[in-house]
């Protein structure tokens, strides 16, 4: 063996206790790494699905414009009165926090009359009046301001909103009730529907469960009997393809999008849907 190469007998041995934490120490390196390397992927997912649109409440500043403006305090969900408002979660995106609505859970129903929501927003995310600089998308405002069933014999019974939160449509008018000629006994979304909704004719200002309030009619129109606002949904007239007269729903201009009838609506899923940020076009049709 030549003199210059080293001596195999001779090299230094590692313990074997100190290799094990060698070992250790390397798997949690590689543990952190990946949860690091994760956690940045989480980060960015996020935003890729920040884009998906919410109901917003009452007021809602643009989608752009409110993401930019709330706080994410959730003073609006906590004055609520059917708790119809929910905060955006983790893979929310830019949203995570922000308030927002699911209607088929829970609507707005306007039990508070006053958009309750927007007064307690500190920042105007959520507002009755947007500053000058900030314009109404076209189709998105009011024709006239929308009145509350609950409030028509009231000195005042139109409410200051004057933009719309979206708008109603019969995306499936096949599962619609009134469309095929029936009619609806019970409660509207069976016993299980936490839902709540004011009913004026039993209590003025507490709202009650859904549940608790079946229904008895020869032709279903809960759509249209629920809503919280004058001349905002009617049912129509027609004539299907066998002959027989049927009726529809026919969504009007004054409807804000609250969500109501899309809540309501017995079929499964439901027939109407509240379209987001939708606006009312000049030829008189949302979308």
């Amino acid at each position: 063996m030549s003199g210059s190469e080293p001596d195999p007998v001779s090299r230094p041995k590692v313990p074997v206790e100190k290799a094990r934490r060698a070992r250790r120490k390397f798997i949690r390196s590689a543990m952190l790494l990946a949860g690091v390397l994760g956690t940045s992927l989480l980060g960015v997912l996020p935003v890729l699905r920040a884009r998906v649109q919410r109901l917003r409440p009452p007021g809602a500043l643009d989608e752009d414009d409110f993401l930019a403006s709330c706080i994410k305090c959730g003073q609006c969900l906590q004055v609520c009165p059917v708790k119809a408002i929910r905060l955006g979660d983790i893979d929310e995106g830019a949203g995570i926090g922000a308030p927002y609505i699911v209607a088929r859970d829970q609507a707005c129903d306007f039990s508070c009359d006053v958009m309750q929501c927007i007064l307690a927003c500190p920042t105007g995310a959520l507002t009755k009046k947007k500053p000058n600089f900030l314009p109404t998308r076209e189709g998105a405002g009011m024709a006239r301001l929308p009145v509350l069933k609950a409030r028509v014999d009231m000195p005042e019974p139109a409410i200051d909103l004057k933009e719309r939160m979206g708008l109603a449509r019969l995306t499936r008018p096949e599962a619609c009730l009134a469309v095929q000629g029936k009619g609806f006994f019970g409660p509207a979304r069976g016993l299980a529907f936490k839902g709540r909704m004011r009913y004026t004719h039993l209590n003025r200002w507490k709202p009650i469960a859904v549940r608790d309030h079946p229904y008895e009619r020869e032709l279903c129109d809960l759509c249209v009997t629920e809503c919280p606002f004058k001349d905002a949904i009617e049912l129509e007239a027609f004539t299907d393809s066998g002959g027989n007269r049927r009726f529809r729903p026919v969504v009007l201009e004054q409807c804000v999008g609250c969500g109501v009838c899309e809540m309501i609506c017995p079929a499964e899923p439901a027939a109407i849907e509240i379209e987001t940020r939708a606006v009312w076009k000049t030829n008189g049709e949302g979308g």
